[in-house]
């Protein structure tokens, strides 16, 4: 079980320079899916989240080269916590397995409104560092729908520093 669980498991904490590159290639691709018309590409841009999701940037080719290449040229790592971008991850796929739904029936308007909410949410995290989907998370732990367990770092803000400051010591 624990080879399944090393291969799949979202990483407790993240890079967040990491994470905003990520958004940054997920508005890149966005961005390109509307101004080409190739809305298909929602469905690309659905497998990279799932992969993210299923095991964060392990087997995501987006998540790899922002992770082992771009990340580390950016400086000193910033460690957040791993389940409030998970949840993000969740909701572009939800996002990107809608838009990708309504293109195969036939409404391709619905597909470029949904992939420009996804341009506008990837754009905000990548730009200025706001992760809507992690915002949605905090709330659901403040009024209980997400337990505190399931991020203690998320809960208590001295858990974070601790977990920054082991992460970028030798």
């Amino acid at each position: 079980m624990g080879t399944v669980r090393s291969a799949f498991g979202f990483p407790a904490v993240v890079n967040e320079k990491a994470a905003r590159v990520v958004a940054g290639g997920v508005a890149l691709l966005t961005g390109t899916a509307l101004v080409t018309g190739w809305l298909w590409l929602s469905a690309v841009l659905a497998v990279g989240f799932a992969l993210r999701v299923a095991a964060g940037p392990r087997w995501s080719p987006l998540g790899r080269l922002a992770s082992g290449v771009v990340a580390p040229r950016l400086g000193r790592p910033r460690m957040v916590p791993g389940p409030p971008k998970r949840f993000a991850q969740a909701v572009g796929l939800v996002l990107t397995l809608a838009a990708t739904g309504f293109l195969v029936a036939g409404y391709p308007l619905v597909t470029a409104a949904l992939l420009g909410v996804l341009l506008a949410f990837a754009a905000l995290e990548s730009v200025v560092g706001f992760c809507a989907g992690c915002w949605v998370f905090a709330q659901l732990m403040r009024v209980g729908l997400v337990p505190a367990d399931v991020c203690a770092a998320c809960a208590d803000i001295s858990l974070r520093q601790r977990d920054a400051a082991s992460a970028v010591t030798p």
